[in-house]
């Protein structure tokens, strides 16, 4: 199950990123060509909310229950931050996932609550932008302590978190 769940979470990613980066694109247009906010820019911050909740709740999964990486680190924490893979595992991207996801949903809730469709753009370039570097910086790059395939399970002989 716990492979099952890591593939999972490898390959939503990439759905995570792309309704963010559609959501922040919309957010962006909408900004520059001074566009009336539309469903279709509702929508993409939902979708962006959407996967993103999704990809949460499969990583907590991985992290409360099923990664023995997480329960090892947890067991000898001063170890875990010496350790720079396994800290950034415990504790650097579970911290900036939850930081993208509370920018994500204030966000939102900014949003709903403005009445104007440019303040409306704005926010969402504002929260949706700042999450997708959040993001970005929180995901296990080949090449970075830690790091990761850019898809799981497809020729990866590696160990996972």
């Amino acid at each position: 199950m716990y492979s099952a769940f890591l593939l999972i979470h490898s390959l939503l990613r990439w759905i995570v990123i792309l309704a963010g980066l559609f959501a922040m694109a919309r957010a962006i247009g909408g900004v520059a060509g001074r566009k009336p906010w539309s469903p279709v820019d509702a929508s993409s911050g939902r979708w962006f909310s959407i996967a993103l909740d999704l990809q949460f709740l499969i990583g907590l999964a991985l992290y409360l229950v099923l990664s023995p990486f997480i329960r090892d680190a947890w067991a000898d924490m001063a170890a875990t931050m010496r350790n720079a893979p396994l800290r950034f595992f415990a504790v650097e991207h579970a911290f900036g996932m939850i930081v993208a996801i509370a920018l994500v949903h204030v966000g939102r809730a900014k949003i709903g609550r403005a009445s104007d469709p440019a303040r409306k753009h704005k926010l969402a370039a504002i929260f949706f932008g700042i999450a997708i570097v959040v993001i970005l910086l929180s995901i296990p790059w080949p090449g970075t302590p830690g790091g990761r395939p850019l898809l799981r399970g497809f020729g990866d002989s590696s160990a996972g978190i």
